[in-house]
């Protein structure tokens, strides 16, 4: 399957058509759909009118024109069912569309489908969601990481070649690393949120999934930049990509916090990270150590955040404006109402969350436990301040273990929350992280190399992955299952 970026260029060349590649990504996921359940809705029709119309205007310069894409079920899409795959949101469908899924569109994007994910993006495997998980196409008895895990397997499947996520804790970064692709979180406020279904507010960020860095860009400059929708958005100039992937890193400092990357961390993780970190230095890179001594308490802080801001956003889910409404006994009011459609609609892990995100905002706990978070997250923001004095970006591995079998953690939470150790902390402090594929375990399973760079300096983070690209191979190896359903190497 051809990346973004070229596809787009043999349909202005005319040595395609929109229609035919909405056609074969529609034929490879109906191949593929039964065993990796990638998708919650296929907007088959829709995706086939729009592709008519682009083909019968003419050649267009716009720079997704005609290329299909998938888009996470928990961004609002007009007239198209969102379910965010929990069984709450029944029925419901959107009078409008996200800034991003609008700003896709009127760039010649085709938006072929909703991508399953972990309910309310609460999880790290897709186990969470209430149709089920989708599958790695690696090994479809191994998750694809979550919350985006859809997203994430239906691109390393070459079902598309591009779609959109939401990282919250890693949620494009980790099934990106699970699954061989890229996937990409700017800077916070960099993309608007506006009709992304609200998880955990100063945590959730939109970002691509692709199979090259340029793709990814590409993506990128579409959907960044100002909007007024969203009250968080930055005004903040977006840089020029288009000078940005120069492949050039002579000088460009690289962090390494290796204090932090002991315990727990699989062996082949370890190795194909710092053969990474060798690929870099002999371009001229200069890998330099550092301390990051508050990264280990990443994981309660998020899971302290994160859980009480999604007690304050999910309480809007009550059966009265729209989605499920469970049944009422006789003599039900409107407190059992809310109860029986709130137990009824979310999820066990959702409810979690919920639970133990009312507890630390209570009175009595709130400064023991949610004050503190936030205070070790303002700690956590100046320790990379204090390391970004010394270097340009800082290097991880992007998960400590690959892809794990399904149903492996869910009986252990604490275990699955430790497989996000990596990538929470981009998301506290805000800061623009990538993942790009950097190599197989001895299971054959692909290996992520995350790098983290300054606020609103995507241009530096996006050179240094490409660059890492540009002297490997792995963003180019396909999954034997994408080769069944046609899915075939770079063009």
């Amino acid at each position: 399957m051809m990346t973004a970026r070229s596809l787009a260029r043999d349909i202005k060349d005319g040595k395609t058509t929109a229609r035919a590649a909405v056609e074969q990504a529609l034929d490879r996921i109906k191949k593929a759909e039964p065993k990796l359940s990638a998708f919650n809705t296929v907007i088959a029709e829709r995706a086939l009118d729009r592709a008519a119309s682009l083909d019968a205007a003419g050649r267009a310069s716009a720079p997704l024109h005609g290329v299909p894409i998938a888009i996470k079920d928990n961004m609002c899409t007009k007239d198209v069912p969102t379910t965010a795959s929990s069984k709450i949101l029944t029925g419901f469908i959107p009078p409008y569309d996200a800034t991003v899924v609008e700003r896709l569109e009127r760039a010649g994007a085709i938006i072929i489908g909703k991508t399953n994910l972990d309910e309310f993006a609460m999880g790290s495997s897709t186990e969470n969601s209430a149709l089920g998980p989708s599958k790695n196409p690696w090994d479809v008895t191994r998750t694809p990481g979550g919350s985006s895990g859809g997203s994430a397997a239906a691109v390393a499947a070459r079902l598309v070649p591009l779609a959109l996520g939401s990282d919250t804790g890693g949620s494009i970064r980790q099934p990106a690393g699970l699954c061989g692709i890229v996937g990409f979180k700017p800077t916070y406020g960099r993309v608007s949120r506006y009709g992304l279904l609200a998880f955990a507010s100063s945590l959730d960020q939109i970002g691509p999934f692709a199979t090259t860095v340029e793709d990814a860009a590409l993506v990128f400059s579409v959907i960044g930049g100002f909007d007024a929708h969203d009250s968080t958005s930055s005004p903040e100039a977006m840089p020029d990509l288009n000078t940005a992937l120069s492949g050039d890193v002579n000088g460009l400092r690289i962090g390494v916090p290796r204090a932090f990357l002991g315990e727990g961390v699989d062996a082949d993780i370890l190795t194909a990270f710092e053969s990474a970190l060798a690929t870099l230095a002999a371009r001229g890179a200069k890998l330099i150590d550092i301390e990051l001594p508050h990264a280990p308490y990443g994981i309660p802080v998020y899971y302290l955040i994160c859980t009480a801001e999604a007690s304050s956003n999910l309480a809007r889910y009550d059966g009265v404006r729209y989605g499920l409404r469970a049944k009422l006994e006789k003599d039900d009011g409107l407190l059992q109402m809310y109860e029986r459609t709130r137990d009824q609609g979310f999820g066990a892990e959702v409810k979690r969350r919920i639970m133990l995100g009312t507890y630390v905002l209570s009175a009595g706990y709130y400064d023991a436990y949610y004050l503190k978070a936030q205070q070790v997250r303002t700690l956590l923001l100046q320790d990379y301040q204090t390391a970004f004095e010394r270097v340009d970006v800082v290097a991880t591995p992007t998960t400590p273990t690959p892809a794990f079998k399904l149903g492996e953690k869910t009986s252990d939470p604490v275990q699955m929350y430790l497989n996000d150790i990596f990538t929470v902390s981009a998301n506290l402090t805000g800061l623009p992280s990538i993942s790009v594929p950097c190599g197989f375990s001895s299971s054959r399973l692909p290996i992520g190399f995350q790098l983290t760079g300054r606020p609103f300096d995507e241009a530096t983070l996006l050179r240094a992955a490409d660059a890492f690209q540009r002297d490997t191979k792995f963003h180019t190896e396909v999954p034997p299952f994408a080769e069944a359903t046609g899915g075939k190497p770079h063009a």
